[in-house]
């Protein structure tokens, strides 16, 4: 009886929250399953230990050969982004106002990501404990279900497993456009300069390369994360699929173009990176000052505003670094809180990857008209095609996923095939302005309204109305005809 009793108590309440999901269109969700492991985190720390070992490890090697050049920048590119890495760290952790004397001093050794991971994962394991029931709701809106307003109860330790997801994003993204993508432009450069390949040499290239196209997708996930905050985002394998061949091949393309150019022409790639930084640098201040706006005062409460220009500049820094070596995927906008713009710019987007092709263009053909020695035996025309044929793919992947895999593609105002569209039936109309223009004024291909004389009295009266001779009007219409024709011919 007391079962019973307990299923139809059951029953009424479960009635009672359809009814209250009925009336106010918002669903309840109580995540009970396991959390996910942090395979973000671990995969940002190992790839920063491998990077900083090896860059550490070819050091040393250059050190051995005396080679004081390659030695500098390489310690350049190995440091700053880790002395950047640490005070990302400390500044979304907020740890400089907590006693934590171990993490900060774990921090000054460089060592951060290998703390703030054991932290991460010591919380994964200790997540099946019992704990509070939630600590706060998050209210997300499922495109897959029609967007119905979700609502999910997230516990203690998945809101600490997801600060520590984003700080790990923005921290993989710090290193592989400040450290990784500069790395990996200096060591292809210098092993071309040098005509041999160290081991350790090859090893840093092709984890500096992982670590870009890792960065570059973490670009895209973050745009998307905070441009539709109040959406629920799922990325399919199809996107994940177009995402990582197009920032594969248009970081492959972009760094070597870059790479070639300096063999050929070695102090103008100086100004050529200069002119990229700059302009991708001033441009979001220049808009800043031309709409006249305030600063964002939501950056940290206890900066002054010396503090949050400083800040600013660091974001705008990494933004324009992202900018040399491929689209950043997002506008800054400096007087929003956020800092970024929410709404999808195609034109920026088009322009960007309309001049990125002409700069590329531009740089391979002075390759090949200026290129040393060392290319004697390589088909340079075959290789600059190739290199345009990549980079062309990489914006039909980008299409690809604009069009295919973008999880918020339903929200699009206008999407990749309208633009298509609009531009094909532009040229469609000017092809057919231009023919219409060749043809005689007084003539029309399409149909045209004969006006035909009004029928006799006869037909109105069938008493009196006599038989028609039918094959004289019939042989007068067909002569009219063929004259007509005639004539348009």
């Amino acid at each position: 009886m007391c079962e019973v009793a307990m299923e139809d108590q059951d029953r009424e309440i479960s009635d009672m929250e359809s009814s209250m999901v009925a009336q106010s269109e918002v669903m309840l969700v109580v995540n009970h399953s396991r959390i996910k492991p942090p395979f973000s985190v671990l995969l940002a720390t190992v790839l920063y230990c491998a990077e900083f070992i090896t860059a550490a490890v070819l050091c040393s090697s250059y050190q051995k050969n005396e080679d004081v050049i390659w030695l500098g920048f390489t310690l350049t590119f190995m440091l700053l982004p880790a002395v950047l890495i640490q005070l990302a760290l400390t500044f979304i952790h907020r740890d400089l106002g907590r006693d934590r004397p171990l993490v900060l001093f774990l921090h000054l050794l460089l060592l951060g990501p290998l703390i703030r991971c054991f932290e991460a994962l010591v919380v994964y394991f200790k997540s099946g404990e019992r704990e509070e029931p939630y600590v706060t709701i998050s209210r997300k809106i499922n495109l897959e279900k029609g967007q119905i307003p979700m609502e999910w109860e997230i516990g203690q330790s998945e809101r600490n497993l997801a600060t520590h997801r984003n700080a790990f994003k923005r921290t993989a993204v710090i290193q592989a456009f400040l450290g990784s993508a500069p790395q990996l432009t200096l060591q292809l450069y210098a092993s071309i300069q040098e005509k041999y390949y160290l081991p350790a040499r090859v090893t840093l290239m092709i984890i500096t390369l992982i670590s870009i196209t890792y960065g570059a997708l973490v670009c895209i996930v973050l745009a998307i994360q905070i441009r539709y905050d109040d959406y629920k985002v799922r990325l399919r394998p199809f996107a994940y699929l177009c995402m990582i061949l197009w920032r594969g091949l248009e970081i492959a393309t972009r760094i070597t173009s870059l790479v070639l150019f300096s063999t050929a022409l070695t102090h103008w790639v100086i100004l050529v990176g200069m002119g990229n930084l700059l302009f991708f640098f001033f441009v979001p201040w220049v808009e800043f000052w031309a709409r006249k706006g305030s600063l964002a005062k939501d950056v940290e409460k206890n900066f002054s505003k010396l503090g949050t220009t400083v800040v600013l500049s660091m974001f705008t820094l990494l933004y324009a670094c992202i900018n040399i070596f491929c689209w950043s995927a997002v506008q800054l906008d400096l007087a929003h809180r956020e800092l970024i713009e929410r709404k999808q710019r195609w034109d920026r987007l088009a322009m960007f990857y309309c001049g990125r092709f002409v700069e590329n263009f531009v740089l391979i053909t002075l390759w090949y008209f200026y290129k040393s020695d060392f290319y004697e035996y390589v088909c340079a025309p075959l290789l600059a095609v190739q290199l345009l044929i990549c980079y062309s793919l990489a914006v039909l992947f980008m299409l690809l996923f604009y069009q295919f895999g973008h999880p918020c593609k339903s929200l699009f105002k206008y999407n990749v095939h309208d633009c298509l569209h609009c531009v094909c039936l532009r040229t469609g109309r000017r092809g057919a302005r231009g023919q219409r223009g060749k043809l005689p004024p007084s003539y029309s291909t399409a149909a045209t309204m004969v006006l035909v004389p009004e029928e006799p009295l006869q037909l109105l009266d069938p008493q009196t109305s006599q038989p028609l001779d039918l094959t004289s009007q019939l042989g007068e219409q067909e002569t009219a005809i063929v004259d007509d024709m005639l004539q348009a011919a």
